[in-house]
């Protein structure tokens, strides 16, 4: 896959069931771009599940610096959050947190057991969920007069080039979105553009 390219999701999976020796596993895959979000999350499968013993997760936030954190939430150590962020990578996802909420069935299933069944658990939620190619995008800011519209227009449509706000007053200001891979060719592009000012944007 290209550098400025990842997977994700962009919808919360289906919910998923994985039973051994009468214990069951019930998985989801939620996108996540912060803490809060993940807290959000687990709070509410909380709420869902509240006779259940086990909410153990794992998730990974960022494309170009990615972090991550696996939780077993009293499981034995490592039983539980490595098996599940262990998926996440084989499927190569981020912005994502997987939970497995676990219902103890009364037979203990042992650490192999167990990291079995989370990583089942965890790999039938990412099956359950729609994953999407995504690109790693700059945001320029244009400003420019009237009448070089008809060529920036032009440069737009050549180049493809997508349009995510526009503000027309005094001067015409564009916000535009580029993949990462071609910034800094259209960046150029319209620096050299007489009477066109471009700058990037930091999200």
């Amino acid at each position: 896959m290209e550098k400025d390219a990842y997977k994700t999701i962009e919808n919360p999976s289906e919910e998923t069931l994985f039973k051994d020796k009468n214990s069951k596993f019930f998985g989801y895959a939620f996108p996540v771009f912060n803490e809060d979000d993940v807290k959000n999350a687990i709070d509410g499968l909380r709420k869902k599940h509240h006779s259940a013993r086990h909410f153990c997760y794992a998730y990974q936030i960022g494309v170009e610096q990615k972090k991550f954190r696996a939780n077993d939430d009293g499981e034995p150590s490592n039983s539980a959050g490595m098996p599940i962020y262990g998926q996440i990578q084989s499927f190569e996802v981020t912005n994502i947190l997987i939970v497995s909420v676990r219902y103890f069935g009364g037979t203990k299933l042992g650490v192999g057991g167990l990291i079995n069944a989370y990583k089942n658990s965890a790999q039938l939620a990412l099956l359950a969920s729609k994953i999407v190619d995504k690109t790693i995008d700059i945001l320029y800011k244009l400003k420019f007069s009237y009448d070089l519209m008809n060529k920036v227009m032009r440069i737009v449509k050549e180049k493809n080039i997508n349009i995510v706000a526009q503000k027309l007053e005094m001067d015409c200001e564009y916000t535009i979105s580029i993949r990462k891979k071609d910034a800094q060719t259209i960046f150029d592009i319209f620096n050299n553009l007489y009477k066109v000012e471009i700058k990037e944007l930091k999200i």
